[in-house]
């Protein structure tokens, strides 16, 4: 599926503010992948690079957990920098970092659900390894082919995930050792369908939806989504993957 990028940046743009509020989930992902990096990694660091850090969950997690002399922030579009203001040391890289050089000489890159938007990942995959020092690690979470499942069964609409068997090749391949690497489900329940659109359109996790929406569609949606009725609610699934890998070669 090709993506439009400047549609990504706008919805998640659009869904900033409300996004803190509204990523439960991905929140929870961040300190999880935070607790996984305070186990293999070291406690201080020259350099480290963030792809794709939106609001800023997990940046704030990587800088009051490890000493970091300089943290570089990437993202789509130049406002997640409004979420900042309160940080020291901060350099910016925005823009598709498919398209843009990396910062060089790097003692890690971490990245907290954005890799799953790229269109080449073994491409980017490639630009981290070149990016990182010798044992320089790469940390991420991700999600799995069982993410949002219930929107990709009842619309066709969703990205076209790696599952952790895709992700280990991948990263031996270009030249990482894999630490770690595990999935999980988490769901959430909503009072109605409407209830998961409007959830997902507070988190931008709407940004590659082609679908047009009529009224007609709208209520077949809704009342297809009753085969995802549980006693909790309507839910929605999660399916987080967390990476803990270092370059080798």
């Amino acid at each position: 599926m090709s993506l439009n990028k400047n549609l990504v940046a706008q919805r998640f743009a659009k869904a900033g503010q409300s996004y803190s509020e509204h990523a439960i989930v991905q929140k929870q992902i961040c300190q999880n992948l935070t607790v996984l990096l305070q186990q293999f990694c070291p406690t201080t660091m020259s350099r480290v690079f963030e792809i794709g850090c939106g609001s800023g969950n997990l940046t704030r997690l990587i800088a009051a957990s490890f000493q970091i002399e300089e943290l570089i922030l990437n993202d789509l579009y130049a406002d997640v920098q409004q979420h900042f203001n309160h940080q020291e040391n901060l350099k910016w890289l925005i823009g598709d970092i498919e398209t843009l050089a990396f910062p060089q000489q790097l003692d890690m890159i971490v990245s907290g659900s954005a890799l799953q938007w790229m269109q080449d990942l073994p491409l980017v995959l490639q630009h981290c390894h070149a990016a990182l020092n010798e044992k320089g690690w790469l940390c991420f979470s991700t999600f799995g082919p069982r993410n949002l499942i219930e929107i990709k069964e009842l619309t066709g609409q969703g990205l076209s995930y790696w599952s952790i068997e895709n992700w280990n090749n991948a990263l031996t391949q270009a030249g990482f050792e894999v630490l770690h690497l595990s999935e999980s489900e988490a769901q959430l329940y909503f009072d109605s369908p409407k209830a998961v659109l409007q959830h997902l359109k507070a988190t931008g996790v709407t940004a590659t939806a082609q679908h047009r929406w009529t009224k007609q569609t709208l209520q077949q949606f809704y009342q297809d989504y009753d085969r995802f009725k549980h006693a909790e609610g309507y839910s929605l699934t999660y399916h987080p993957i967390y990476c803990i890998a270092r370059r080798i070669k």
